[in-house]
């Protein structure tokens, strides 16, 4: 494909996509519609697909019109490519820029749609974060960066790093979090790369381990992942110390790959249901990764920034607060709750944990932290309780 075709192509996707259809699913039909095209070029329509949909209120309003060729044309615009150059109308390009397809400059856009967030949440990340919610909303337009975690029990990062370059993958340390790696070079390796086949390295968000790693672990501790999705964090915390973990979640189907991920990984992972939960002594350390906005990983998901509306906001509030509540029926005397997210946002991050503490007074708060999304990793919140003894 040519780059005017691969153009097109980002152009038909995003139009089906405005239409209702969900990223993944918009860019499956168009690769299923054109066997023809590579494995280049289907990569290279997703980035086009990706960049242009995080930032669909800006170079929506850069390119004239909110459409798939609007955006596009937008996009080029922004990179400071003169889109004629590349939508020139021959063979499978779009058809030039004409005078319906006119923006607005960049610096006459009102600061929600330039800086590509809707009204209501540029109104409330302004009143949550001050002066830094333009540098959050900021982050959020470009790509993330990609993280591996490696584990401890198998390697070190210097171990890793030089595993990874034997299959072609460029990482280097992130300072301030000693098991965390950037990925700089060939990133779409990763999958199939003998580190991550083995085991040595997961992928996992900097400021995610960060927050793993504020937790404190003592060998021999009963820790329980009272959320644990795909199982993630219940991995981080056993490589960070010999810690008994037990996974949970509400749907279990979303623990599928825990099992195998953790043989992989030389780590014991007990998955419990909930009714069996009932039945076990209290633990250690119960960990809520609680469901939320995920808004400090919109630039991963930037679907979820266009899909949050006041009403879900206040449905997931509700549904943490119920979560935080159960959880700390499992904590034994004296042991800690801790509370995460993925969030930017004080409603499900400081304001959940000050409510918490407000109905539940003999408990006591051990430290707090926030991180936003920026070149070292995403946006992400963790709280530390303890119970009373």
């Amino acid at each position: 494909m040519t780059p005017g075709a691969r153009i097109a192509a980002a152009i038909e996707v995003l139009d089906a996509m405005l239409a209702g259809l969900a990223p993944e699913k918009a860019l499956t039909n168009w690769g299923r519609a054109s066997r023809f095209a590579g494995s280049k070029d289907r990569l290279a329509v997703r980035d086009h697909v990706y960049d242009a949909w995080r930032c669909q209120r800006s170079y929506s309003a850069l390119g004239g019109s909110h459409t798939g060729r609007g955006m596009m044309i937008g996009a080029l615009r922004h990179a400071g490519v003169d889109p004629a150059t590349l939508m020139t109308g021959d063979g499978h390009a779009p058809q030039p820029p004409g005078p319906l397809d006119q923006g607005i400059p960049l610096e006459e856009l009102p600061d929600p749609v330039r800086y590509d967030m809707p009204d209501w949440l540029a109104d409330r990340l302004l009143t949550d974060l001050g002066p830094r919610a333009t540098e959050a909303m900021t982050a959020l337009q470009s790509r993330a960066p990609v993280f591996l975690r490696v584990n401890a029990r198998k390697s070190d990062p210097a171990g890793a790093i030089a595993s990874l370059a034997r299959d072609g993958i460029e990482a280097v340390a992130v300072p301030g979090v000693p098991s965390a790696l950037e990925v700089v070079g060939n990133a779409r390796k990763i999958n199939a790369s003998e580190p991550y086949l083995e085991g040595v390295v997961e992928l996992q968000d900097a400021s995610s381990q960060a927050a793993v790693l504020a937790l404190t672990l003592h060998p021999g501790d009963r820790v329980l992942d009272f959320c644990a999705g795909g199982g993630g964090k219940s991995l981080a915390m056993s490589a960070q110390a010999d810690v008994v973990v037990t996974a949970h979640d509400a749907e279990p189907r979303r623990m599928a790959d825990l099992s195998a991920r953790a043989l992989r990984g030389g780590h014991r992972i007990v998955q419990a249901r909930t009714e069996e939960l009932e039945r076990l002594p209290p633990f250690d350390l119960v960990l809520v990764d609680a469901p939320c906005s995920g808004s400090g990983t919109w630039r991963r998901d930037p679907a979820g920034k266009w899909a949050l509306s006041q009403g879900r906001l206040a449905d997931l509030t509700a549904l943490q607060a119920e979560i935080l509540r159960q959880a700390a029926g499992f904590v034994r005397p004296g042991g800690v709750l801790g509370y995460m997210t993925c969030s930017i946002l004080a409603a499900e991050n400081g304001q959940q944990i000050a409510a918490f503490l407000g109905a539940h007074d003999v408990w006591r708060e051990d430290s707090q932290k926030a991180w936003l999304p920026g070149p070292k990793g995403d946006g992400f919140f963790v709280a530390i309780l303890r119970a009373p003894d």
